[in-house]
């Protein structure tokens, strides 16, 4: 589904990735870990589209999203690519309901659709009794699973995640793990999650292994 070939990424003198390839086949869940400074977010924001690497190739089942610029390159993401932050990145001034909807809306669909798409996702979630309540009426495991259903609500083909319980007691990291878990088995979603949890990378079906801006290994569940 993502082939990433031999990128290679600097911020002015410094060499970021050094490259980097790996591919990301259908309903996996990945994680991607390593020591601060890695290079694991680069990555992940090039394999997302949201920057661009100095050379290499990015392919997105068959197409490169390093070729689309402007409103041809938020189309793509917002239909193929869901995004989960360490923290939420919800709107204050909107609803659950509004918040986890807004990809559908900026992509064209009705009110009524999206409303529908995103009501769905919140009972699934277990969070259908505090759609109405703005991100700071919800507490930080709450408001994480509600940026989880703003990912999924376009369906997306894969879901990118950089430290997405870094900011959650071990009480709500356990709970957002698991959620991983049961869309991937529920729903086949697609997970590469950047993270620096050993539990979570322990429990991912592989896990890469960046240092110093190259994969040192490729650790999988056979390798455990």
């Amino acid at each position: 589904m993502i082939e990433v070939k031999d990128i290679r990424k600097s911020f002015d003198h410094l060499q970021v990735l050094k490259g980097v390839s790996v591919s990301i086949t259908p309903g996996e869940v990945v994680s991607i870990v390593g020591p601060s400074g890695a290079g694991k977010t680069t990555l992940l924001q090039i394999m997302g589209a949201l920057d661009t690497p100095d050379s290499g190739s990015v392919d997105f089942d068959g197409v490169n999203p390093l070729r689309l610029s402007g409103s041809r390159l938020a189309r793509f993401r917002n239909a193929n690519i869901g995004f989960v932050f360490q923290f939420h990145r919800l709107l204050p001034e909107f609803s659950l309901v509004e918040n986890v909807a807004l990809p559908a809306l900026i992509a064209g669909e009705g009110r009524a659709e999206s409303f529908a798409k995103a009501r769905k996702l919140i009972k699934y979630l277990g969070l259908e009794c505090r759609e109405s309540h703005r991100p700071a009426e919800l507490s930080g495991g709450e408001r994480q699973r509600a940026a989880v259903a703003r990912a999924l609500v376009m369906n997306p083909k894969v879901v990118l995640a950089d430290e997405p319980s870094g900011s959650l007691d071990s009480k709500n990291r356990a709970e957002l793990h698991r959620l991983f878990f049961d869309l991937r088995d529920d729903l086949g979603q697609t997970f590469v999650i950047v993270t620096h949890d050993e539990n979570l990378a322990a429990d991912t079906d592989r896990c890469i292994v960046l240092n110093d801006g190259q994969i040192t290994e490729i650790i999988t569940k056979e390798k455990r």
